[in-house]
């Protein structure tokens, strides 16, 4: 065997065993590990499926591993989302804003979170878009908003 083909092979068997030893989820949402149950997030299972049609081991072993981590699952707590408009006077400072999300939130929000997502849309249609984006659950709202324009 000549050294250029045992090289090519010892590439091809390691890249096929991280492949078969991390799971989608794990490597999409690193920041999941440790949930025990909740909702199954549809495109990490589809991504895990995937190695299913090309590889029935890879794909079984991502399954596990991302079950055992947890990171199959939805974030709880955070499986819906809503869209509230609040009309900003013009000359608020940033700390006057976390006071009022604060308030309307119920719990401390500090505008320097990673985890906070701040957007400026024109309309209701395109805040919802953004929340459907997402991967949150909307349907109550995208109902209420429906109800309220007729």
């Amino acid at each position: 065997m000549t050294p250029l083909l045992r090289r090519g092979l010892t590439g091809l068997v390691l890249g096929g065993a991280i492949t078969a030893l991390v799971g989608c989820g794990t490597v999409f949402h690193p920041e999941r590990k440790g949930q025990v149950s909740g909702r199954i997030d549809p495109v990490v299972a589809i991504a895990n499926g995937v190695g299913l049609l090309f590889f029935i081991v890879p794909g079984v072993i991502a399954y596990a591993v991302d079950f055992s981590n947890g990171t199959i699952y939805l974030p709880s707590g955070h499986t819906s989302a809503g869209v509230d408009a609040i009309k900003l006077e013009e000359d608020m400072d940033v700390a006057s804003l976390e006071r009022l999300l604060s308030d309307k939130s119920g719990k401390p929000v500090s505008l320097d979170s990673e985890l906070l997502r701040v957007e400026e849309v024109e309309s209701l249609d395109e805040a919802l878009a953004l929340v459907r984006m997402a991967g949150t659950d909307d349907e109550a709202r995208l109902a209420v908003a429906v109800d309220e324009r007729a």
